[in-house]
């Protein structure tokens, strides 16, 4: 079987069970209240290897918001993008340059909302290894490839917590050569992680 094929599978199997995921933030009322959730997506890009990776950047430390954090290439769904798919594909195409018609599409997997107001499915995809990809420099000041394994594996992920306007909230954080991944883009990996079978808290 193509990695495609194995993943596809994978994720087929995994989302006919009954598996615990992590609680999206907007569970606290405390945090969003009424908010209105906006739909967004990430492209969760696999690399199609030997040892496959995952595709992250890091955001540009000019933006307003998240400002040098790692995340997935993605967005907000623009009203002119067909579905989560389209958002997905279009925002990696803006951010690292990534040719939509290089991805082979796996499927979505589960939303997560966030206390900043966000909606955000991830669309999983394969890709050819050693694309020529670009960080926009407006919105991305780097990108780098995350081994897959490493990512999925549930003993690099560290529990932690911070206070966010008296409010204690709990998040993940995984360290992978200096580059701190943490907040929605680890809780997405986790439960990842949790779909493909990686995780014992999977079943």
């Amino acid at each position: 079987m193509t990695l495609a094929e194995r993943l596809r599978a994978a994720l087929i199997d995994g989302h006919s069970r009954d598996i615990q995921l992590l609680p999206s933030e907007t569970r606290d009322p405390r945090i969003v209240g009424d908010m209105a959730l906006a739909p967004a997506a990430v492209l969760v890009a696999i690399t199609d290897r030997a040892n496959p990776g995952l595709i992250l950047t890091q955001r540009s430390e000019k933006l307003r918001k998240h400002a040098g954090q790692v995340a997935f290439p993605g967005g907000r769904v623009d009203p002119d993008d067909a579905d989560e798919i389209a958002g997905a594909l279009r925002e990696a195409r803006e951010e690292i340059a990534l040719p939509s018609d290089r991805v082979d599409i796996i499927g979505t997997s589960d939303r997560y909302h966030t206390f900043t107001g966000f909606d955000i499915v991830p669309v999983l995809g394969v890709i050819p290894p050693d694309l020529p990809l670009r960080a926009q420099p407006g919105e991305v000041a780097d990108w780098f490839e995350l081994p897959l394994d490493y990512a999925l594996d549930p003993a690099n992920r560290v529990r932690r917590s911070l206070m966010f306007e008296g409010i204690e909230r709990q998040y993940y954080e995984i360290d992978w050569q200096g580059r701190r991944i943490w907040g929605v883009t680890a809780a997405i990996l986790a439960n990842l992680s949790r779909r493909l079978g990686h995780d014992p808290h999977s079943s």
